[in-house]
């Protein structure tokens, strides 16, 4: 006899004040990035005219994230996580002022590119902090209710962002004021993030030896359901990164302007951000490893719709519903990351989780921007799709438990017993 699964709530998560002090940090932390994102894309293009320096904006914002891996993870797992969110949004706020100066005064190119820098140490620092903040707040059940509210929190500010992102140049014809703008969102956040109770995580009683720092690696390698997840979401996002070439496709294919631009930068966003409302008002899912794997199959086919599109109605689709499987992936993702985790080793895991996103966010920025300058913006977008689609059945192959996987609360830490629950066991009760 199957268990009774518990009966769904759309509102139970967001009652938490602590839940909705959280989501509104990340909001306003993530409307900030974004604005700095749309408004870099935007001014770099115009000085330079050039799709690699569309591509070295990844890179450049990617060798922190690499570099400051391991600390940290472990920074996470052994101060309050809630104070280096804080910390990082601060140091962010920093960067955005820096590049105010820099558009200001029509400071030399090279400038920017350091200052992303300084942007991807902060990010470096508050992607495990934050992504390990809601397991120390909410019960196991809570977890997909409480992500999809807050990746709606995150999918909206996506959405307003690079939209005033786009209207501030549109209005200031600079990049000035929307980095001010972004400045002033990231201090927001880290005054939201000052509300949540600064928990340390659970010390470990044993003698911490040098190999702990890399326990997270170890966590990974032996827990393959979560393995497969996270190489799905990297190569999805690494052969199907569109928003880089953005600038190229609002500017010399779909020829909308900064306005278009910040609409096609919302669009997966908004996609996104309906699919989680969506998902606040379902019960768990049954197969969960097996909707994994078809919403990289659509977010594939939706990126070859987008490279082949020459109407601004049809590219603003295709942005959208790569959003749509993109929300379904995310959800199924950090839920599992949360359940499947001990919370002393919950820094440490999410970091190399932040590594596998933000390596494929940034270097696929840069693999975009490499293949558009080698073989146009149309080829690298189509050719990134069909390759996401290709890595879909190849981890289906290597990792076909991740198909088996039953509902997302049911699943025991690593470190108990009976870590996957599959389909066939729970029927066989």
């Amino acid at each position: 006899m199957t268990p009774p699964q518990p009966k769904a709530d759309a509102f139970a998560a967001i009652r938490n004040p602590l839940v909705r002090a959280l989501a509104l940090a990340r909001v306003s932390g993530v409307i900030g990035g974004q604005i700095v994102n749309v408004t870099v894309g935007w001014e770099l293009y115009e000085r330079t005219g050039s799709a690699m320096s569309l591509g070295l904006v990844g890179l450049f914002e990617l060798a922190p994230v690499l570099f400051f891996m391991v600390p940290a993870g472990n920074a996470a797992d052994r101060f309050a996580r809630r104070n280096i969110a804080m910390l990082a949004q601060i140091i962010a706020a920093v960067a955005a002022l820096s590049l105010v100066m820099v558009s200001s005064h029509d400071g030399p190119v090279h400038l920017i590119y350091g200052i992303l820098m300084l942007l991807g140490t902060a990010k470096a620092f508050s992607g495990p902090a934050v992504g390990t903040i809601l397991p120390q707040l909410l019960k196991p059940e809570q977890f997909v209710n409480a992500n999809a509210w807050v990746s709606s929190g995150f999918q909206f500010a996506s959405i307003s962002g690079p939209a005033v992102g786009g209207l501030i140049i549109a209005a200031t014809g600079g990049a000035t004021w929307a980095y001010a703008v972004a400045a002033a969102a990231m201090l927001i956040a880290a005054a939201a993030f000052s509300r949540l109770p600064a928990i340390v995580p659970q010390a470990n009683t044993e003698k911490r030896a040098f190999a702990d720092v890399f326990a997270g690696f170890g966590f990974v390698r032996r827990t393959p359901i979560f393995l497969a997840a996270i190489t799905l979401d990297m190569f999805a996002v690494l052969l199907g990164g569109a928003i880089v070439l953005l600038p190229i496709f609002a500017k010399d294919i779909l020829n909308v302007g900064p306005e278009g631009l910040g609409w096609l930068r919302a669009a997966p966003s908004i996609g996104s951000l309906l699919m989680l409302m969506i998902v606040t008002r379902m019960k768990p899912m049954a197969r969960p490893g097996v909707v994994l794997l078809i919403a990289v199959i659509g977010f594939g086919l939706a990126t070859i719709g987008f490279g082949l599109s020459t109407s601004f109605a049809l590219s603003f689709a295709c942005l959208f519903l790569t959003g749509v499987f993109d929300s379904i992936s995310v959800i199924v993702r950090l839920t599992l990351e949360q359940v499947v985790t001990p919370d002393r080793l919950r820094g440490r895991v999410s970091a190399i989780n932040y590594v596998f996103i933000g390596f494929s966010n940034e270097f696929g920025a840069f693999e975009s921007g490499a293949t558009a300058a080698l073989f146009g913006p149309v080829l690298s977008v189509v050719g990134g799709g069909i390759g996401t689609i290709t890595v879909v059945i190849l981890v289906a192959l290597l990792w076909p438990q991740l198909a088996r996987v039953g509902p997302l609360h049911t699943i025991k830490p690593e470190e108990e017993p009976e870590v996957v629950p599959t389909v066939e066991a729970r029927h066989s009760v």
